[in-house]
């Protein structure tokens, strides 16, 4: 199987004939491997164009590409799907993200709510929403998808449930490009253990014309009585996944992937 890169598309543009320097991780990958001239690779720009190319030349520390062709590439869910989601902590996040990105979300916004165990600020926010966002490309990389998920900066659950209300548009923090802007209509599910929440499948079967969904998890704890009620008055309907207490980390992957059964059977 040909070693598959992102390309960032401010890096390089994906063109017949173009020929560049692979960005410095991508190289180190091509090095590793040792590729060497004329060997194929597979290249895409994270927006859903894939190109064919063959390694040029290999140098010490730079290798050279020419893209010999470009197509488009769809291998997306048929919703898109955002996840705002109470940001476990340590080593689950990374996990969360790189798994997420495999069963095909779109985009992530992490929040920090009442009883979250991880809280970012400032500098160290940007770092670590940075860090997530080449966890996400790397996970492209190896499931094979075309577009990568967009990771926002971490911000607070209520003050983006207040942005939210205020835009009224499909996210309160908008992630940094691409798959971010997601389409609208959107429904939006709030997961809960609520008696009275609907179940995935009579949910997805009320959405109507949505062609996106936005979809709110609770970190370690659950989110709070208060919390809840401001999610629900900014339009979220509450859905179960069962009567089970799920991790934070859990909850998350277990609903998208039934949406990919779901959705790929309908």
């Amino acid at each position: 199987m040909s070693l598959r890169l992102y390309i960032d598309p401010a890096v390089a543009t994906l063109a017949a004939g173009a020929a560049f320097a692979l960005p410095e991780i991508a190289a180190r990958h091509v090095q590793v491997r040792r590729a060497q001239p004329g060997d194929a690779l597979v290249l895409f720009d994270g927006q859903g164009r894939e190109a064919r190319a063959v390694v040029q030349a290999m140098g010490r520390r730079d290798v050279t590409v020419q893209v010999e062709s470009v197509a488009a590439a769809d291998r997306e869910l048929p919703l898109a799907v955002t996840l705002a989601v109470g940001m476990p902590a340590n080593e689950r996040m990374d996990a969360l993200v790189e798994k997420l990105t495999e069963l095909g979300m779109s985009a992530l916004q992490p929040l920090a709510c009442e009883r979250s165990v991880l809280r970012l600020q400032g500098e160290r926010s940007l770092r670590r929403s940075a860090h997530w966002q080449a966890v996400a490309v790397a996970a492209a990389e190896q499931c094979g998808r075309a577009q990568v998920p967009q990771i926002a900066t971490p911000c607070d659950l209520d003050a983006w449930l207040a942005a939210l209300a205020r835009s009224g548009s499909a996210s309160g923090a908008q992630p940094q490009r691409g798959p971010a802007a997601a389409s609208v209509p959107r429904a939006r599910w709030l997961l809960s253990l609520d008696p009275g929440a609907l179940a995935p499948a009579a949910a997805l079967a009320s959405c109507g014309g949505a062609r996106s969904l936005l979809v709110l998890s609770g970190p370690e704890g659950g989110l709070t009585l208060a919390e809840r009620a401001a999610a629900r008055a900014a339009g979220f309907v509450d859905v179960s996944l069962g009567p089970r207490v799920l991790r934070a980390d859990t909850a998350p992957l277990a609903l998208l992937a039934w949406l990919g059964v779901a959705l790929s059977a309908g």
